[in-house]
């Protein structure tokens, strides 16, 4: 007995569905991928172009930067280029994502600011990262990151606790 056109429609339907949330999942993973190579570069317009016009960015709640301005900012600021002109990496981890059906999604990593130490390199810093990330006309984009610095304080394991809750 063959399929009905009803049933061969709400395969494809699923399998349509299927192939858009690995598309977004590669999208989100890429966009992640890919600050650490801009704001490495001090690409600034570049690295503020992954958020949204009035995204944020806490940095461990001592820096707070809302929208693209701020965050190009922070990216000329005398610290960040202090960091690249002597030597330094943003190397972010393979991200956790959940992809929601109402067009945002959630992201957890890892990242490390490591910076030339003498003859060698150093990790200077060590985050978790949270990501809020929604899908616009430009494709995804980040709505919000925060992270903590993993020294051992709660807020940091409680951030990358949430990976539990969102799958």
């Amino acid at each position: 007995m063959s399929e009905s056109i009803h049933e061969q429609l709400a395969a494809l339907s699923s399998e349509v569905a299927r192939l858009r949330r690995f598309a977004d999942l590669a999208e989100i993973t890429q966009l992640i991928a890919a600050y650490g190579p801009l704001v490495d570069s001090g690409s600034a317009t570049a690295t503020a172009a992954l958020w949204t016009e009035g995204g944020s960015y806490s940095v461990g709640g001592l820096l707070e930067l809302s929208g693209r301005a701020a965050i190009e900012e922070m990216v000329h600021s005398e610290m960040h280029q202090g960091f690249i002109q002597n030597g330094a990496g943003h190397v972010l981890t393979s991200p956790a994502v959940t992809v929601h059906d109402d067009g945002t999604a959630v992201a957890y990593n890892h990242s490390l600011l490591i910076t030339a130490d003498g003859d060698g390199f150093a990790i200077h810093r060590l985050t978790a990262n949270k990501w809020l990330l929604a899908r616009t006309d430009a494709g995804w984009q980040v709505t919000q990151r925060v992270n903590h610095v993993l020294d051992g304080q709660p807020a940091a394991r409680e951030l990358l606790g949430e990976v539990a809750g969102a799958r």
